[in-house]
């Protein structure tokens, strides 16, 4: 026991850990499953049959039945039909174990519970006008005892019975039955055909609407969609159809996927910890997921929309059709997904684009996990609350490690073995070893080393170092690879790491002639190589490079790694000037940018003045090079003009200095403005404001280069500039550019400014109050403000009525929003963003734990602060550690904090 847990109140010594090497197999599975669920305004009973029978792979004899259970009352029991006394039975925590249990028997359980009390939004709960549920990763075991764990799959029929109030009543699979019974109350039976563990279950009985279309499979089976959400919602569903059915046939596509019911139903509720979820035919959506319209939906939101109704498609297959033996192996079916509706977007979209957005999310974010306290491999070996593990490290690096294995397989062989990974274990709950063994098995590939992806945590750093050797006309590349110890790992092995390069000569790309290697020519002009890195160092040698050349390293970022490599200032501009790989011109723009802030923060740090701070000439030629390049992606020139950002300039450093971050890159940002003014001002002149919104890339890439445009514009202060972004929120037909304008005058400098926003916050609220979502995006404006005094805001904003602290995407907007985007603000005062943030936890921690334990990672930051902010953060964490009746998912997170 840790100093910690012996210094915890006893009601709160920690609770059980759960540990990988301990998994053994159930003693006990479940053939069929057979709900009836009947609603009644304040209580809901719910009836399970289940079939039962010895699991022959068991290695227990035990004759006894363990099933899980929370929040239930117990009516009755009865074992093949036979009532059972209190004797035959016994509760544990969140469990009920009947004792001398046969090889093969029918159990039925039949509990009360209370789905409008429930504030965990786990299990069956009420969210508005409807009841719906949340059974990933453990909320079955809230509306039955059951054997919950994703290893035991079973065959499903579901009766919802409920008021004719509600009159759309919603399960699993196909509907078999419906009908009216006495009471003004009615029924609808679904059956799933597919055996499912429990926590792709759902259901729905709610007042709803909804549009409907078609989709014809490549078989000729035709399948009925159907998108139910609140009426007042039914003009915001046709871009989520139209992403629906280009995920169903880009599956077909790509991956030979065809769906399998008549039927896919995706209903969207206001009340949701996640974003979604991909229960077997009726997945169940956060509404900012699923509805999107010009008017109140920005281009992010569209492209969200579209990327997650793709995820929980794909889920179909990578999750449902094969999922995941055990919660360890979360990242089977997570990584993978998240994989698969990358590489959608990217086709729906451009690719490059969207590859720089998953790389900024990634070294932001999972690079950051990381390093903290809660850094795990992306198949974790322990657990005390499975929800705390639906991080960063299992969806985004997870997916990078499904991204290195296409690179190394090629697409063919890929293609061979996901075709194979779904032939093999079809209707089956496997491992990643088992997913990785059909990579292999098609391919011919040794993956044995590269499995230690799966085992190793913490972001591997790659030294690269460069020799040319004129006379023999070859180059260079030695690569040393590291990583830093974690607590589960000290001595960390060498990873299988796949580095996409290219040279770049005066000409542009060079051939590329690797020593003991042959020319590739089938896949290209040889000028792109993928170099396989397997040991702690390597030398590789290329031959006939008659120019000493710029390499252009890691492209499209093809692996999860730091990489440091001595660039000078001009190969970064030929590099962000010349280089094929689109991913790499905008990196070198990154680095670039990081070399001009640095300055910047040596002369903060050292007391000197920013005002007026200038960047070197050959920096603004790069980047008014860039503006003029007509050749470029407009949203990949918005990204090139993008600096990178305080969070990730905090990732970076190994101390943060939050006031020389963030008044740095203001400085370089208003440096930036003053030279490029005109450049500016002629992209954001041309645009056509008026003209009809689109949701295409090309679009969407001009909107954003408009609006980075005048985010640099209004860092002048100037009149002409602030009326232009005044009459852009006035006027504008589509939420981006209203939002992108309403962004700039909230954190207007000038006193103008201040009065046109303070003016525009009131009519925007007024205009779109009684649409949530678009409150939303009122709420984080504001959370985000970056001048001073913003705390207060938005404590007095938690009083106002379009907050409710009890809806998670409020909480987001507002409180995370300031947390963990407001940088400046959250650190100062003292540590006063500390305590609010603590505040919120301790409270949200009875109400939704899962919330309230994501909401902690600003503070598990704390030793990357100097030693003031550390005492003041880490007081805020042994505050909530003494709190009484901690829950699970809050301990785990702040006990592992203040190892």
């Amino acid at each position: 026991m840790t100093a910690v847990e012996q210094s915890l109140p006893a009601q709160n010594q920690p609770p059980k850990t759960i540990y990988l090497k301990d998994y053994q197999v159930p003693d006990y599975l479940i053939r069929t499953t057979d709900l009836r669920v009947e609603i009644y305004e304040g209580e809901t009973i719910v009836s399970a049959m289940l079939d039962l029978y010895r699991n022959p792979a068991a290695t227990s004899t035990a004759t006894q039945l363990k099933l899980q259970g929370a929040d239930l009352e117990l009516v009755s029991i009865a074992l093949d039909g036979k009532i059972l006394a209190e004797g035959d039975y016994q509760f544990g925590e969140e469990s009920l174990t009947i004792f001398n249990t046969p090889a093969e028997f029918k159990l039925l359980t039949i509990t009360k519970i209370k789905p409008e009390a429930n504030t965990s939004l786990e299990g069956l709960y009420r969210s508005r006008t409807m009841y719906c549920t949340q059974c990933e990763a453990e909320g079955f075991r809230k509306i039955t005892y059951y054997l919950d764990r994703p290893d035991v799959m079973s065959e499903f029929t579901t009766t919802v019975v409920a008021d004719k109030k509600f009159p759309v009543l919603l399960s699993n699979g196909n509907l078999i039955d419906q009908g009216e019974l006495e009471n003004n109350r009615h029924y609808a039976t679904w059956h799933d055909p597919f055996k499912k563990p429990a926590y792709l279950f759902a259901l729905v009985a709610g007042d709803l609407a909804h549009i409907e279309d078609s989709f014809t499979t490549c078989s000729g089976r035709d399948v009925c969609l159907k998108i139910f959400v609140e009426p007042k919602d039914l003009d915001k569903c046709e871009h989520a159809m139209t992403s629906l059915k280009n995920s169903m046939r880009w599956d077909e596509d790509v991956y030979g996927r065809e769906y399998d019911l008549n039927i896919f139903m995706i209903v969207a509720v206001d009340d949701f910890n996640m974003g979604a979820m991909e229960n077997k035919g009726l997945n169940i959506f956060n509404t900012s997921c699923v509805l999107a319209k010009p008017e109140t939906t920005t281009d992010a939101g569209f492209q969200r929309v579209e990327g997650v109704v793709a995820h929980e498609y794909f889920h179909n297959w990578s999750g449902n059709r094969v999922t995941c033996r055990d919660w360890f192996q979360l990242s089977l079916k997570e990584g993978f997904t998240v994989y698969r509706d990358s590489e959608f977007s990217a086709d729906m979209g451009s690719p490059t684009v969207k590859r720089v957005e998953d790389v900024t999310l990634l070294r932001t974010l999972q690079f950051a996990e990381d390093a903290g306290p809660m850094a795990h491999p992306i198949r974790p070996e322990s657990y005390i609350e499975i929800s705390n593990f639906y991080t960063m490290t299992v969806y985004e690096k997870g997916a990078e490690i499904i991204r290195m294995l296409a690179t190394l397989l090629g697409k063919e062989n890929f293609r061979k073995g996901t075709d194979l990974y779904f032939e093999r274990h079809d209707g089956q709950a496997v491992t990643t070893e088992d997913f990785v063994a059909a990579l292999a098995d098609a391919s011919g590939r040794d993956l044995t080393q590269f499995k230690r992806w799966y085992s190793q945590a913490g972001t591997p750093r790659l030294d690269i170092a460069e020799h040319y050797d004129e006379a023999a006309q070859e180059y260079s590349l030695t690569i040393k690879q590291s990583c830093p110890p974690t607590p589960e790992c000290q001595q960390k092995l060498p990873f299988h790491i796949p580095i996409a390069m290219g040279l770049l000569g005066s000409a542009g790309d060079l051939p590329l002639n690797l020593k003991g290697t042959a020319p590739d020519f089938e896949t290209g002009d040889n000028t792109h190589k993928v170099l396989e890195l397997t040991q702690a160092e390597q030398t590789f040698v290329f031959e006939r490079v008659q120019e000493k050349p710029v390499p252009s390293l890691l492209r499209g970022f093809s692996a999860p790694v730091k990489m440091h490599f001595n660039y000078s200032r001009a190969d970064l501009v030929l590099l962000m000037s010349r280089d094929s790989d689109g991913f790499n011109r905008w990196e070198a723009s990154q680095q670039l940018g990081l070399q001009a802030i640095a300055a910047a923060m040596k002369q903060f740090q050292q007391g000197g003045d920013l005002s007026g701070w200038a960047v070197d000439a050959d920096l603004i030629a790069a980047y008014r090079s860039v503006l003029q390049d007509q050749s470029l992606d407009q949203a990949m020139v918005a990204y090139m003009l993008s600096l990178p950002s305080e969070a990730y300039l905090s990732e970076l450093a190994d101390e943060v200095d939050v006031e020389a971050i963030h008044y740095s890159r203001l400085a370089v940002r208003k440096a930036l403005a003053r030279e490029l003014r005109d450049e500016f001002a002629r992209i954001y002149t041309a645009y056509d404001h008026q003209q009809t919104y689109a949701a295409t890339a090309d679009a969407i890439a001009a909107r954003s280069l408009k609006n980075v445009a005048l985010a640099y514009l209004m860092l002048l202060n100037d009149e002409q500039f602030i009326h232009a972004c005044e009459n852009q929120y006035r006027t504008s037909n589509n939420m981006t550019d209203v939002m992108a304008a309403l962004t700039q005058l909230v954190n207007s400098e000038a006193q103008m400014g201040q009065t046109i926003a303070q003016q525009a916050l009131a009519d925007f609220y007024a205009r779109w109050q009684h649409e949530s979502l678009v409150v939303n995006q009122w709420l984080t404006v504001q959370a985000s403000c970056v001048l001073p005094n913003t705390l207060d805001k938005v404590k007095a904003l938690q009083n106002h009525a379009g907050y409710d602290g009890k809806n998670p995407n409020k909480i987001r907007a507002l409180i995370a929003s300031f947390c963990n985007s407001n940088a400046i603000n959250f650190h100062a005062n003292q540590g006063a963003g500390y305590a609010f943030l603590a505040d919120q936890i301790i409270q949200l921690n009875k109400q939704n734990p899962q919330i309230a334990s994501r909401l902690l990672t600003p503070l598990t930051k704390w030793k990357k602060y100097n030693s003031t902010r550390q005492q003041l953060m880490r007081a805020q964490l042994e505050r909530i550690m003494a709190e009484p009746e901690l829950s699970k998912d809050v301990f785990e997170v702040v006990s592992k904090s203040l190892r």
